[in-house]
């Protein structure tokens, strides 16, 4: 027994990933969003605040938008985690993070302000029109967060996590740098 409404799976038009050369459309639906970060260096301390982040993703069609929000915040969150704190270690492919209690999560302290533009573009295919947003909403914040960092000190950061020691010594690198620079 079939439902009168229900399309069929070529509806979808979705192919396989070619071997070779990697086309294809193995998705339905492909979800955008782009972020900007607000950042503050101590540059004694190497600490970064994020102050804000500016979300903009387009989620298809927003059944629920406050949940929508929801959703961004909490990828940004957890996003934030990833770029700043989170420091799990693997020695011989076996995990050497022996547990949580040194292990940093973000805390309701650490949340920014967070500013989410929802664009809807519906989804012709999929139900109601929605797209996925949840780890969508987690992709750009790492970027956002480190190329504030690089507009507020000059450096750029590209071993996870950006912890204090990190770019305090990234900080003290590009000195010695700019010192060497200045005498010659």
């Amino acid at each position: 027994m079939s439902c009168p409404s229900a399309r069929p799976a070529s509806s979808t038009d979705t192919t396989g990933l070619d071997p070779v050369d990697g086309s294809g459309r193995p998705w339905q639906a492909y979800v955008f969003g782009a972020q900007v970060a607000e950042v503050e260096v101590d540059t004694i301390t190497g600490e970064v605040q994020v102050l804000g982040v500016w979300a903009a993703h387009d989620v298809g069609r927003a059944v629920n938008p406050q949940g929508v929000e929801g959703q961004i915040e909490g990828g940004i969150v957890q996003a934030l985690g990833q770029a700043l704190m989170e420091d799990y270690k693997l020695q011989d492919g076996r995990t050497s993070t022996s547990g949580f209690a040194k292990y940093i999560l973000p805390t309701a302290l650490d949340v920014p302000r967070v500013n989410s533009i929802i664009i809807e573009d519906p989804d012709p295919i999929g139900p109601l029109g929605v797209k996925g947003v949840g780890e969508p909403a987690m992709v750009p914040t790492i970027p956002a967060i480190m190329n504030a960092i690089y507009d507020a000190v000059g450096v750029r950061i590209t071993d996870l996590p950006a912890t204090p020691e990190k770019v305090l010594m990234a900080i003290r690198d590009k000195e010695r740098s700019d010192a060497v620079q200045a005498a010659e």
